[in-house]
């Protein structure tokens, strides 16, 4: 580890750059930080923090002008790897035949993964960076890899943060996902504000990511300094906004189909699917054909879907879901415990943004301890 100052992190920025790299990073707009684009550490959301509660996130002041002094937004890097809309295929007519194309991203780039851009994603938090491995086991390392996803994840560069600031919503600590990122990165921050002093601890995790420092002036990390990021690290987990019991949940949820919970929260659910938009690790979609009115022009696209829509479960003869009672406890259940008999990990990563963003404030970590409390207390009975 060593330590860069706050004024020269701007040199890996242009590094990136140099090798060709489009940055993608956190930035203000309006009233909310989200994820873009981003040319120089000017565009980084400085000097602010987030507030989140259930059905709740605004922005206020800090008053020390830290870099990334937050701890999530409203959307995940699974946009720039998984794009919500992506068009696969396109076919033009002519004369009395078609000519195929490939379709294009919004960015332009092939659907099928030709001509792939090369992204840094800068200023990913631990629990994301796990959000993207069980995307890389989901969608690339399968005996159907997605293409598009494969390719550009194969080119990422990643440089991850540690978390110093949980917010409300967070519980990554409960699900092993944070605060503190331990892989799957090129180089690894911390930032650290002590009165004047603002600098970053740096780890690199990877070869390139080595050689991605050379050039910017650093010192070695004094002894004091290993320990300050453990402090750092451990009162970020104490501060955790949820908790989570996962001993035995996967179990007590598969055991509880009929419990009158799910009737409980389906008064409350919109079904609007904003907790699957808005999840790291969802990965639904469906395929669309689409033609122009003249029909001299038609185009296949993958749109991201959710379990919560009806249609989502259609077959011939109708929905197998067809109540919100039955689309929650799909998600839930799906999420916190058969995710782990398919893919050998919990599909949630505590990022706590399915809370936050869901207009009616319901809470994956209440409603999830409600039915596993409930069935601790009858197995003691008994």
């Amino acid at each position: 580890m060593v330590i860069i100052n706050c004024s020269h992190l701007e040199l890996l920025l242009e590094a990136l750059k140099k090798e060709g790299y489009s940055i993608i990073g956190p930035t203000r707009s309006g009233t909310a930080i989200v994820l873009d684009k981003i040319h120089s550490m000017a565009d980084l959301p400085v000097n602010l923090r987030d507030e989140q509660r259930p059905a709740s996130y605004r922005l206020t002041q800090r008053n020390d002008q830290a870099y990334f002094g937050y701890a999530s937004g409203p959307q995940s890097w699974k946009n720039f790897l998984f794009p919500p809309v992506l068009s696969m295929m396109k076919a033009r007519r002519e004369g009395k035949s078609f000519k195929l194309e490939n379709g294009e991203d919004r960015g332009g780039v092939s659907g099928n993964g030709k001509d792939s851009p090369m992204l840094a994603f800068f200023g990913v938090h631990a629990c994301d960076l796990h959000a993207l491995r069980i995307h890389d086991k989901v969608l690339s390392e399968g005996p159907y890899a997605d293409q598009y996803y494969k390719m550009v994840r194969e080119k990422l560069f990643v440089v991850a943060v540690n978390c110093t600031e949980a917010g409300g919503t967070c519980f990554c600590a409960s699900m092993g996902t944070g605060p503190r990122v331990t892989e799957g990165f090129d180089i690894a921050l911390t930032e650290r504000i002590n009165g004047s002093v603002h600098e970053f601890i740096v780890e690199t995790g990877s070869d390139r990511g080595a050689r991605m420092l050379k050039g910017i002036p650093n010192r070695p990390i004094e002894k004091p300094g290993a320990i300050d990021l453990e402090k750092m690290m451990e009162q970020a987990r104490s501060r955790m906004g949820r908790k989570l019991e996962t001993n035995g949940l996967k179990e007590k949820l598969q055991e509880n189909f009929e419990h009158r919970r799910w009737d409980e929260v389906a008064k409350r659910c919109l079904a609007c699917a904003n907790c699957t938009m808005v999840c790291p690790t969802c990965f639904c979609s469906t395929v669309e054909d689409v033609t122009d009115l003249s029909g001299g022009n038609a185009e296949r696209i993958r749109k991201w879907d959710s379990c919560f829509t009806l249609e989502f479960s259609y077959i011939h003869g109708g929905s197998i879901r067809p109540s919100i009672r039955s689309r929650y406890r799909q998600w839930l259940t799906h999420k916190l415990s058969s995710w782990i008999d398919q893919f050998g990990t919990s599909g949630c990563v505590g990022c706590g943004r399915c809370i936050t963003w869901c207009p009616v404030g319901i809470d994956i970590t209440e409603e999830a301890g409600a039915i596993a409390q409930e069935q601790s207390r009858l197995s003691t009975n008994s």
